[in-house]
């Protein structure tokens, strides 16, 4: 089972392919089970490597962390495999980390992606649009609420329904607690004084049928990292890799090869 310890934390990883290496970060209550698509995909070419974040999947769920902890993860799970430098693909909750990673450690990071990102945050984007939403979800299990906000954060819904049940299958799901804790990492996060110092070459990547992150927040981003892109899928909600997946995997590939 490859696993490894972080500040006393177990965390469970899986790696396949050979080449440069490219670290997959996942989004917010989800594992490095969302990503098997594109480890099969980018396995032919890259030395690809995928974390469950402490509190998700197989890894150890603290009551507690914090957003800079899944940073300092990332670095340790980059020690214990020996690489100097990978590039860096983040999702959501993940992209968070990625930028943290890339401010905190430029020299570990090649090139960098981030997926329905933001710069900054009071509360998790999944908060917020609980919040926002409070009146539409009254009466509503905790852990059924999400899944009645989708159609306000994904545009092909079949293509994730049919993706969250082949998840459940998968992914060990989180506690309501568990839930909590990893939306309470999220909080107060503020890059945007500090993008400009990002010296990766970087790729943003927004849904136009986002509602958690749109893409006016991608927008934002992009613009204060100096040597960024951005491209929107038109077709696409809160997960472009499910919703325009051969798009998606075209769209990284041509810009890792670059």
């Amino acid at each position: 089972m490859p696993e490894f310890n972080s500040n006393g934390v177990r965390l469970y990883y899986e790696e396949t392919g050979d080449g440069e290496p490219l670290l997959l970060l996942h989004g917010l209550g989800s594992s490095h089970f969302m990503f098997k698509e594109e480890m099969e995909h980018f396995k032919n070419g890259y030395r690809t490597v995928a974390i469950d974040c402490r509190g998700h999947g197989q890894s150890d769920r603290p009551a507690k962390f914090t957003l800079n902890d899944h940073i300092e993860d990332a670095v340790a799970l980059l020690d214990h495999l020996g690489i100097e430098k990978a590039h860096v693909m983040g999702v959501s909750m993940g992209s968070y980390i990625a930028q943290g990673l890339a401010l905190s450690h430029p020299d570990r990071v090649g090139k960098l992606i981030l997926v329905v990102s933001k710069a900054h945050g009071k509360t998790s984007s999944t908060q917020e649009m609980l919040v926002r939403y409070a009146d539409e979800l009254e009466g509503i299990p905790e852990q059924k609420q999400m899944e009645h906000l989708y159609k306000y954060v994904f545009h092909n819904l079949p293509a994730i329904q049919k993706w969250q049940e082949e998840m459940l299958k998968l992914e060990p799901e989180l506690s309501v607690a568990e839930m909590a804790a990893a939306n309470k990492a999220m909080e107060g996060f503020d890059f945007r004084a500090a993008l400009p110092t990002v010296a990766a070459e970087t790729l943003v990547i927004s849904g136009s049928h986002d509602g958690l992150n749109p893409p006016v927040r991608g927008k934002e981003l992009a613009s204060l990292i100096p040597n960024a892109e951005f491209v929107e899928f038109e077709q696409s909600g809160h997960a472009p890799n499910v919703e325009e997946p051969e798009k998606f995997k075209e769209t990284i590939s041509n810009f890792l090869r670059r």
